[in-house]
């Protein structure tokens, strides 16, 4: 990461506001909007109108990014799912944690 979250201004219906999100999310966030010949501001009115209640802006934000390059990147292979469910606990058809057994020394 390069540091802190930055605060950016946006204008969403006419009204300002602020986010504070890490250099690579405004990066992306950017790009996208590029990609899509669309200004910032309008992307993010419609992530924002879009987001469920108690949803923060910048959370909302992030997890577009995230979906995006998710979408680009294409469905991750069952061995890559099974690989990181061992890793971390989950189960890969739901995304569930669920406790790892281990073993104790008696």
């Amino acid at each position: 990461m390069k540091g802190p979250p930055q605060k950016h201004s946006l204008t969403l219906k006419g009204h300002r506001t602020s986010v504070s999100l890490e250099a690579e999310f405004w990066l992306a966030f950017r790009a996208i909007a590029a990609r899509q010949g669309r200004p910032l501001n309008d992307l993010a009115a419609e992530i924002d109108a879009a987001r469920m209640p108690g949803t923060g802006l910048a959370s909302a934000l992030r997890v577009f990014v995230l979906k995006d390059l998710q979408s680009r990147a294409g469905p991750p292979s069952a061995d890559s799912s099974r690989d990181a469910s061992e890793k971390n606990g989950t189960d890969p058809s739901n995304g569930v944690c669920s406790p790892v057994a281990t073993a104790r020394p008696e």
